[in-house]
């Protein structure tokens, strides 16, 4: 079964940045589109950026200008810069292909925007 695990959340002030990791195992990593989606208390689980195995990224308008996805396929992760964090961008982050392998969300990480 796949395996993705998240790391790099805390808590920052808002105008802060993270670096979110994300590494995955048991999959055949470098042909797929991946993604970081977040689910913030009381809402749906979101899709935030994803990157293809070759082309574009693409981002959510809340994060467009704020947040980087990029990936190293040497090592089966994928990142997200976040620079420029608001008290919205609260939520556990989770990574997975695009669109989501259902059975195999990993932990997340949590990331917290408060002064």
């Amino acid at each position: 079964q796949v395996q993705l695990v998240e790391s790099g959340g805390e808590l920052v002030q808002p105008g802060g940045s993270l670096r979110l990791s994300c590494a995955a195992s048991r999959i055949i990593f470098s042909p797929l589109t991946m993604g970081w989606y977040r689910q913030a208390p009381g809402k749906e689980r979101e899709l935030v950026a994803t990157i293809p195995a070759r082309g574009s990224t693409k981002y959510a308008d809340s994060a467009k200008g704020r947040f980087t996805i990029s990936r190293d396929n040497a090592k089966n992760t994928v990142y997200l810069q976040m620079n420029s964090l608001r008290p919205e961008d609260t939520a556990v982050y989770y990574c997975n292909t695009v669109p989501p392998i259902n059975n195999s969300w990993g932990q997340g990480t949590q990331v917290t925007v408060s002064s």
